[in-house]
């Protein structure tokens, strides 16, 4: 249950990313929970475990990682693209 509950709560984080960075829209719900998850790996690992938690993951780090996970996958996709 514990899984399903880091699942759920990194697919909120990459969500919330998504509509931050305006790219949710063309992520699928997969990609949310991945960058939800590496986001709050990543933003947790430069800036502490500071702030409410939920899942064993710090929001507010975990949401700032996410977005900038989703900024550089969304910048490298759509330069290759153009």
């Amino acid at each position: 249950m514990g899984w399903l509950w880091t699942l759920i709560v990194g697919a909120i984080i990459g969500l919330i990313a998504g509509a931050i960075t305006n790219k949710g829209g063309s992520m699928g719900w997969i990609a949310n929970i991945v960058a939800g998850l590496v986001g709050a790996a990543i933003g947790q690992g430069l800036l502490g475990s500071w702030g409410p938690s939920l899942a064993g993951m710090a929001l507010v780090p975990s949401i700032i990682g996410a977005v900038i996970v989703v900024a550089v996958v969304s910048f490298f996709l759509g330069r290759s693209k153009a």
